[in-house]
């Protein structure tokens, strides 16, 4: 399967990530003496079910590495533009390919093993889109101070993770509600009022389970789509803020991989 990595973005002053990186890509903060998005990229290296990498939005290729395929993609100033025009590249170099892996650049502590996971298991169900979660629990054991935000359901509580599948579909990509879902994806009853006000009375109520939410949103979208549990805290632990950086500074101290 091959991978799109959206790697994209600088912080602005008064942004909450802006002290440390001072102008430069956030793919480029220091974490344990290697840029953030390397560590992605090395767990992609190490997953022998990851061919070709297509990476989105990154201005300095000459920062990073990579012993694999690796096709560079211009920064296209909006998140939704960046996977369209990633998956517009991984279509051109694999027009074969029915699935492909999408990941944010800000999940450094993944490694090639949990990519594994989530190919074999992504590859199990011929949906559109496989979205992992996180349950809090699972979170909270690995990374207790993570501050996540998380979606309350009647069989438990989860977070979003920011390593899944989508169906290599351009159309698919294209739907207008996408753009909505993407900018309300840090707050999931936003995205639960989006998709409809039955699925957020369910949220809201903790009445709905997981599957049952899914199953109302993805109606909703036009869409099959599966959400797996995943039992991989890191793969939902993104660098957004401060805290978040810092955790995981001093968990990947000294790390070799």
């Amino acid at each position: 399967m091959d991978a799109i990595l959206t790697a994209g973005g600088t912080p602005k002053p008064g942004e909450p990530l802006y002290e440390y990186t001072q102008g430069k890509p956030k793919a480029l903060l220091d974490i344990a003496g290697k840029p953030m998005l390397q560590w992605v990229l090395d767990a992609f290296i190490h997953s022998p079910r990851v061919e070709h990498i297509v990476l989105v939005g990154f201005t300095e290729p000459e920062a990073v590495r990579c012993t694999k395929p690796l096709f560079h993609v211009p920064d296209q100033d909006d998140m939704l533009a960046n996977i369209r025009a990633g998956m517009v590249k991984s279509l051109e170099v694999n027009p074969d390919q029915t699935h492909v892996l999408m990941a944010a650049s800000d999940i450094p502590g993944i490694t090639g093993s949990m990519v594994d996971w989530v190919v074999e298991n992504s590859t199990k169900n011929n949906a559109d889109l496989i979205y992992n979660v996180v349950r809090k629990e699972t979170m909270e054991k690995r990374f207790p101070a993570a501050n996540r935000t998380y979606l309350r359901l009647r069989d438990g509580d989860y977070c979003g993770g920011d390593l899944g599948a989508v169906r290599a579909d351009l159309e698919l990509i294209d739907r207008e509600i996408w753009h909505v879902l993407i900018s309300q994806r840090k707050n999931p009853v936003r995205q639960a009022l989006t998709v409809g006000l039955d699925t957020l009375f369910g949220v809201i109520t903790r009445t709905a389970t997981l599957d049952r939410t899914v199953k109302r949103a993805c109606r909703s979208l036009k869409i099959y789509g599966v959400a797996v549990e995943c039992p991989w805290a890191e793969i939902a632990m993104d660098v957004d803020k401060p805290h978040q950086l810092e955790i995981l500074r001093a968990d990947m101290k000294g790390e070799k991989r």
